[in-house]
């Protein structure tokens, strides 16, 4: 379980936005069902339960709730990352959702909520990692490898701000998920994996002792559910979040996932 003193040590690791004055009336959208697309791979927000083989997690709760109070049935999909964000932008999904950075390149493709939680990226490596401390020993260190999936923030960060700039760079290791990262990184086959503080503690705290993070954040990114260009759903879900934060319910999530859910247990 992730204690209250190691959250908080986090610092801007897990910051919601500032919390909206009052609730507001909720459009009601009839009923309707909205697909929604998640890769069901970025534990605490969205991820199988090993014990049942369920579905869940901080956004699927986030979703359950706001599917209430708008009056909508919510119909879950898979698909990869690398496919996510053409598949949603195309329209074959209503939504889609796991941990995604707003960004304005993104932006361009698909239509964004307002941010529902914000995070920083931090590194993750084995336990006994000594050979680096940090990102700049890290690059130093010129048998390190990186993992990460194509297009995502972590790759980035690791192209610019750890590496040399050169996204075809040989020491950056492409996998499909976050999820096979992480286990290649448990295994030995790459170094490091980058990930925002939210997902890192709970691999930290599910793995037995065999990860750990190190150094200073290397920035921040906000989270946002993303919708196909003009989607009517962006207004509504907006409304949804306003309200969902004015009310404490994040705060409820928050404590649920990140403080008193014991990941993997």
């Amino acid at each position: 379980m992730i204690s209250r003193r190691l959250l908080l040590g986090l610092g801007a690791a897990l910051t919601l936005f500032p919390v909206a004055a009052s609730a507001q009336d909720l459009p009601d959208l009839g009923g309707r069902t909205v697909v929604i697309v998640t890769e069901n791979a970025y534990p605490p927000l969205q991820f199988v339960d090993p014990k049942t083989g369920d579905a869940i997690g901080w956004e699927y709760d986030a979703v359950a709730e706001m599917a209430k109070r708008l009056n909508f049935t919510a119909e879950y999909q898979n698909t990869s990352w690398d496919a996510m964000i053409q598949a949603v932008s195309d329209g074959q999904y209503d939504m889609g959702m796991t941990g995604i950075t707003i960004t304005e390149e993104r932006g361009e493709k698909v239509d964004f909520s307002d941010p529902y939680m914000r995070s920083e990226m931090h590194m993750l490596v084995r336990a006994d990692e000594e050979r680096f401390t940090d990102a700049a020993s890290f690059k130093a260190f010129a048998d390190g490898l990186v993992g990460a999936q194509a297009g995502t923030t972590p790759f980035y960060v690791a192209v610019y701000d750890v590496l040399d700039g050169d996204e075809g760079n040989a020491r950056i290791k492409l996998f499909e998920t976050f999820g096979a990262s992480v286990q290649a990184l448990r295994t030995g086959d790459v170094d490091l994996v980058l990930t925002d503080g939210t997902a890192g503690q709970g691999y930290v705290e599910s793995s037995g002792g065999a990860l750990k993070m190190i150094g200073e954040p290397l920035g921040t990114e906000d989270f946002g559910f993303i919708f196909p260009k003009g989607s009517d759903l962006v207004a509504p879900i907006n409304a949804a979040i306003a309200a969902l934060k004015a009310d404490g319910t994040f705060d409820a999530l928050n404590r649920k996932w990140f403080l008193d859910y014991e990941l993997g247990q």
